[in-house]
């Protein structure tokens, strides 16, 4: 993904809650799950959520960092790997681990764990059109370009209107 684009999508806190609760309820079905593995950063909140919502007590992370200016997305970097406890679980390839983001967008990320537990099944709260096809469950599709910004990186401040021109 490019820098950020005129299309945003700002999501407050609240929202963000409601929509990682929406995703749990999608991903009640689509177990029993034995533990998480969130992808850090992003996945860590979801995570929580998800973890408190479906009684899932084992929770990990696997750290990849892609996004190294909060603008352009640069080579993959495996930060560190997922536990061999937690990839020993189920049949050795992630049966039975939930993986969970807050977003995909190209895919890059997810084919990177995927090849990890590539029977894993792999969850977001939000897609792009390049990253879904690598995602089992989610619960809000965006367009490509469109940047969306999480709570964890805004402040309270003014938004322009949609229309160039118009005033506020």
């Amino acid at each position: 993904m490019a820098a950020p684009s005129d299309k945003a999508f700002p999501v407050s806190w609240d929202q963000f809650h409601r929509d990682a609760r929406a995703l749990a309820w999608r991903l009640a079905g689509a177990g029993p799950f034995e533990a998480i593995v969130c992808i850090t950063r992003g996945g860590l909140v979801p995570a929580a959520i998800v973890a408190r919502e479906l009684g899932i007590r084992l929770v990990e992370t696997v750290c990849v960092a892609s996004y190294h200016d909060y603008q352009e997305q640069g080579a993959l970097q495996v930060l560190k790997d997922v536990a061999p406890s937690v990839r020993a679980i189920g049949d050795g390839s992630g049966r039975g681990v939930l993986v969970l983001d807050d977003l995909t967008d190209t895919g890059k990320t997810a084919q990177v764990v995927r090849a990890m537990l590539p029977n894993a099944h792999f969850a977001t709260v939000y897609a792009k059109p390049a990253g879904r096809p690598l995602i089992d469950t989610f619960v809000t599709e965006v367009s490509q370009d469109t940047w969306i910004y999480f709570p964890w990186d805004m402040g309270l401040s003014y938004q322009a209107p949609i229309q160039p021109g118009t005033s506020g």
